[in-house]
């Protein structure tokens, strides 16, 4: 339950990342009420799978890779972005972070 818990913090936390462009500055009322909402919604269920017992370091990492890296991929499809080399060098990069935190922390068990 943690785990799903997490992947619901993730994708609250896309959505409200990619509804930022929209509120233009927060002068939109409905973009910035879902990207606020979306905020509220991955704040608690991140804090909930941490309750649940994923280890914080780890719950954080997750949450921050998987969201940095799929706003990268969501801001090149709908935002027009320009993906390049250096930054799917970087998603590798933060990928690979996660797996070795990932690894780590299932050995200090």
């Amino acid at each position: 339950m943690p785990y799903l818990l997490l992947a619901l913090a993730i994708g609250a936390e896309l959505l409200a990342t990619s509804m930022m462009k929209a509120t233009d500055g927060f002068t939109r009322l409905w973009p910035t009420v879902a990207c606020l909402a979306g905020y509220a919604v991955s704040f608690t269920a991140l804090s909930h799978a941490i309750k649940g017992g994923i280890q914080v370091g780890v719950a954080y990492a997750i949450w921050s890779a998987v969201g940095t890296a799929a706003i990268v991929v969501i801001g090149a499809i709908f935002l027009d972005e320009p993906l390049t080399l250096v930054k799917l060098g970087a998603i590798v990069l933060i990928i690979a972070g996660v797996v070795i935190l990932n690894l780590t922390g299932a050995q200090a068990h």
